[in-house]
């Protein structure tokens, strides 16, 4: 028992690492709600981040999870070709993607539909962050969690305090002192996001700066093939990730009837963070537990662990998705500024729904990881990329951003229960299915009921909290006394 208690102390300061800086993007979209002149720039902004998340994806090619699986259970002499390897991979990629990109600045402008400032600035930042991939992941491999947590929350606080400087302090007080007027730019607003992004990023590759001191120049062509072959189906899954998680954004710009539609998006995305709830400890988690599974995966029986695992995760999650719904109004009031955003608010028990799926399908993901059949990772994702686009190009023009929402818990109900059948056959794990399915349905048919049935009532609410979480103690009582206590 003593790995799950190392597992739990790793995904807690990795949960560290993730919630703070998303507890922190939180303040900005208070900043960014709050300041911007109308819904309609924190539209803009939110379909250009839409594509960062896509090039972000394209430009790491799945080289991440090729580390781990590379780097685990390897000698000394073979773990620094992997680091080596992998890491003057992105580098050379890098390289190429900024000089094209740069030549053909005003081309994929025109392409995407985004200002050509905005895009130089997006490719500065999805370059920084592409050099600190393999150094994070590195910090992982080795455990040092409270390293990675001081330099990811270094990161998002530069950036928050950098956002507030500029929207708060600069756009508003600029008239009033001298000092602030020399460097204030009218209509920039999004341009001071980037380069409070931009700034950030570059300061997280300066604190990883001595790992690039002790890389070596050397690429191992013959390892560089096998990675590339394990890692272009968690690149293609990765796009279809992307596809799911953000491009609804840009369909959205497209296909919605309204004759602005960036300020509908303004208020979707808005709200969509506050779903981020469920996915910051689905991150947290999965950040955890993805060494775990790989340096697990040749022990006695890790199926055994795999199990007790998810079925954890489900329980946290299931408490998550209940205590979110059901003080949703407090919340909303904190986290978005100006009421018009709460046009959307409707989403968000759907998106906690379909972000919950996703932590679980993460949880099966490791059939196919640990057996190297990565492949059906990308077939499994790209099904559910395709079941987002069908529903967003069938529903939007209809029901609007409903549409993309109810697309979203679609795609990945449908990814979990396919990962789940398949591990059946290639992996089998010997889930508690019965008690699984129990707290997941119980914990949506509350949330249900909360928001959409009995909302803002929450004698109902906080007494189904209780109950439910009564009802873990006593089926579960027993086996956790037996893991404290090992």
């Amino acid at each position: 028992m003593s790995a799950y208690k190392s597992l739990f102390k790793q995904t807690f300061i990795y949960g560290l690492a993730t919630v703070l800086p998303r507890m922190i993007s939180f303040l900005l979209v208070i900043v960014h709600t709050k300041y911007f002149d109308d819904r309609e720039l924190y539209g803009e902004l939110s379909v250009v981040f839409a594509y960062f998340v896509i090039f972000n994806v394209l430009l790491t090619y799945g080289m991440e999870t090729a580390f781990f699986r590379f780097y685990s259970n390897q000698s000394k002499t073979k773990q620094n070709d992997v680091v080596n390897t992998s890491t003057w991979s992105l580098i050379i990629t890098s390289v190429i993607f900024l000089a094209l990109a740069f030549l053909n600045l005003n081309t994929i402008s025109q392409f995407l539909d985004i200002k050509a400032d905005y895009l130089a600035y997006v490719i500065g930042i999805l370059i920084l962050d592409v050099l600190v991939v393999i150094p994070f992941a590195y910090m992982r491999a080795n455990k040092k969690p409270v390293k990675f947590a001081a330099i990811k929350i270094t990161n998002v606080s530069i950036n928050f305090l950098l956002n507030f400087f500029f929207l708060a302090w600069l756009v508003q007080l600029h008239s009033k002192f001298e000092f602030l007027e020399a460097i204030y730019v009218d209509d920039f607003q999004i341009s001071y996001v980037f380069i409070a992004n931009l700034i950030a990023s570059l300061s997280s590759l300066l604190l990883v700066l001595p790992f690039y001191f002790k890389l070596k120049l050397s690429l191992n062509t013959k390892l560089l093939r096998q990675m590339l072959n394990y890692s272009w189906p968690v690149l293609v899954a990765g796009l279809a990730f992307s596809v799911n998680e953000v491009f609804d954004r840009i369909l959205l710009n497209y296909l919605l009837p309204e004759d602005n539609p960036k300020e509908i998006i303004g208020a979707y995305s808005a709200c969509y963070k506050i779903a981020v709830f469920m996915m910051l400890y689905v991150t947290a988690f999965r950040l955890g537990i993805e060494p775990f599974f790989f340096s697990h995966s040749n022990s006695k029986q890790p199926e055994v662990a795999y199990a007790i695992i998810t079925k954890y995760f489900v329980i946290f999650g299931a408490l998550i998705l209940i205590g979110v719904v059901v003080f949703i109004n407090p919340i909303k009031s904190i986290i978005l500024q100006k009421e018009s955003y709460y046009e959307a608010l409707a989403i968000v028990p759907i998106l906690l729904i379909a972000n919950f799926c996703l932590g679980i399908y993460h949880n099966l993901s490791v059939w196919y990881k640990v057996t190297d059949r990565t492949k059906f990772g990308a077939y499994i994702s790209t099904l559910g990329a395709i079941i987002t686009l069908v529903i967003n190009f069938s529903l939007i023009p209809q029901i609007g951003y409903m549409g993309s929402a109810i697309a979203t818990l679609a795609a990945y109900f449908s990814m979990m229960l396919i990962s789940y059948f398949y591990s059946r056959k290639y992996y089998p794990i010997p889930f508690q299915l019965k008690r699984i399915s129990l707290y997941f349905c119980l914990s949506v048919v509350i949330s249900a009921i909360s928001f959409y049935v009995m909302p803002e009532n929450y004698i109902f609410g906080i007494s189904s909290l209780l109950a439910f979480m009564t009802l873990i103690y006593f089926n579960e009582k027993n086996e956790i006394k037996h893991m404290l206590q090992n």
